[in-house]
């Protein structure tokens, strides 16, 4: 047998793992919060969105 065959396996680096897993399921999270959010300031009328800072148009940007 050679060398190399011997050898036990090289870990996994902790970059594949956050490259495949951790930062796809941030960037989830991230979309799923700013559609909550829309959905939730898109249920206020005028008056309430001018008292929080927003308009109509700012909700439909978000």
């Amino acid at each position: 047998m050679e060398f190399e065959q011997n050898r036990a396996a090289k870990p996994v680096s902790w970059m594949l793992i956050r490259t495949f897993f951790i930062v796809p399921y941030r960037r989830w999270q991230a979309r799923r919060l700013r559609a909550c959010t829309r959905k939730v300031l898109s249920r206020l009328n005028d008056s309430q969105l001018k008292d929080i800072g927003l308009t109509g148009e700012d909700v439909r940007r978000l």
